[in-house]
């Protein structure tokens, strides 16, 4: 009985300390932006008043973003942000899963040099990559140069004036790593007898793959999308430094703009809980339906 009381207050106690920090780092800064988002503005210098009592809270800044979101000029912003976290996710599937399966299933010996190069990004700040890109896209830098030397162009490209696909591509690059790791852990456990049994059958590689590998990975691939896509829907400072044009604005951008360079901040804190609750949407889509195929699986 000893042990038992000893070893249920030994967990609690070991969980305080995280339990601490969310409630210092993430649960008492969001209720400072709910109550900005729902307190008043000062008539005098514009300034926001929070209002603490949920009781108290007005809820008209909010209903005017969801508004302006809906049918506004913020419209255009967050079909923006989507179309362009749609298309960096697309690369990201184009390239990291060739990559993934690729280390998981036939890399041999390479595999260690092979993740040690996937995972040496995260060496590096990602401002710090970005600034890099930021020297290399420039109109003589390196990409160009490469471009000309192979004929593929024939003038330098303008990469940082404010284009889309610099930003999808920027987006793309930053977040692979994230991507191709939690890909990579599943498509390691895959039992390799069943690849082998197929193959026994006489079913040929692209079968085996459309109808074992790839279903036998859907719960990786959602979990690596996932972990890709929240991130990004926040993202301010890529669009920022490649692109920096109101043309290529994004939701991020929006609430940078609102919190640090505008007197509205209300209407920043009303987009951050606008955000919130949109991609708080996408992660119980993926955690039901996370439950939903271990479920299945036993």
């Amino acid at each position: 009985m000893s042990s038992q009381r000893s070893s249920s207050r030994l967990w609690p106690a070991l969980a305080l300390p995280g339990t601490a920090w969310l409630l210092i780092f993430f649960v008492v800064p969001f209720y400072a932006i709910a109550a900005i988002a729902f307190g008043g503005t000062d008539p005098l210098f514009g300034s926001p008043i929070p209002v603490w009592n949920p009781l108290q809270w007005q809820f008209d800044d909010l209903s005017s973003v969801l508004q302006r979101a809906v049918t506004g000029d913020l419209r255009p912003v967050f079909l923006r942000t989507f179309a362009y976290v749609g298309l960096a996710l697309a690369m990201c599937i184009a390239i990291g899963y060739p990559v993934a399966y690729y280390v998981a299933r036939l890399a041999g010996r390479r595999r260690g040099l092979l993740l040690a190069l996937i995972l040496a990004p995260w060496w590096i700040n990602y401002l710090t990559r970005m600034l890099a890109w930021i020297n290399l896209l420039q109109p003589d830098g390196y990409v160009n140069r490469s471009l000309q030397w192979t004929r593929l162009i024939s003038e330098p490209v303008d990469w940082l004036s404010g284009n889309a696909y610099t930003v999808v591509i920027a987006l793309a690059y930053g977040y692979l790593p994230f991507f191709i790791v939690p890909l990579f852990a599943t498509l390691d456990r895959i039992d390799g007898r069943l690849l082998e049994a197929s193959r026994d059958l006489g079913i040929g590689g692209a079968r085996t793959f459309w109808h074992i590998t790839l279903p036998l990975s859907r719960q990786g691939l959602l979990t690596a999308s996932a972990i890709t896509v929240l991130p990004m829907f926040a993202d301010y400072y890529t669009n920022t430094l490649v692109s920096g044009s109101p043309t290529t604005t994004m939701v991020g951008n929006q609430i940078e703009f609102y919190l640090l360079q505008s007197q509205e901040k209300g209407v920043g804190a009303s987009l951050v809980l606008v955000l919130s609750l949109l991609l708080m949407a996408l992660m119980a889509y993926y955690l039901v339906s996370t439950q939903r195929a271990s479920r299945e699986a036993t």
